[in-house]
């Protein structure tokens, strides 16, 4: 798993995933698409709704919801280094669900949401230099 940036001497990065996908960064905020603190987000609420899915069938309740969705916003750390310094998740479960079904589907959603748990507990970041000629 894993992602390639590639940026000329002008214009966004485009981004191609290992599985395949392609995505072009928009860095202007009057443009469509996405920046890359937006990815941070778009893939914690993914994730969180992935995951909140995966809990309501595990609790059984998956038939009586209509659809869940995840809120991500974030503030941004002031002054340097730039860094979003706090992340707010809302869940919104539509159906048949009462409150403390949905904390329940809440609680084992952030157990096993694989972003959520990365995010809470930074991994290291190992960056290298390529070797001369790599082109991957």
């Amino acid at each position: 798993m894993g992602a390639t940036a590639t940026v000329g001497r002008t214009g966004y990065p485009a981004i191609r995933s290992r599985t395949g996908g392609t995505l072009q960064i928009a860095t202007g905020a009057s443009e469509p698409g996405f920046n890359p603190i937006d990815l941070l987000y778009a893939s914690l609420s993914a994730c969180m709704a992935m995951s909140a899915r995966i809990a309501a069938n595990r609790l059984g309740v998956m038939a009586n919801i209509r659809s869940i969705a995840v809120e991500v916003a974030g503030d941004k750390h002031e002054p340097e280094p730039s860094r979003v310094e706090k992340l707010s998740l809302t869940l919104h479960v539509e159906g048949d669900v009462d409150e403390e079904m949905k904390a329940r589907i809440l609680l084992i959603a952030e157990e096993i949401c694989t972003v959520s748990n990365t995010l809470k507990t930074p991994p290291r970041i190992e960056a290298a230099l390529a070797a001369p000629g790599d082109t991957d």
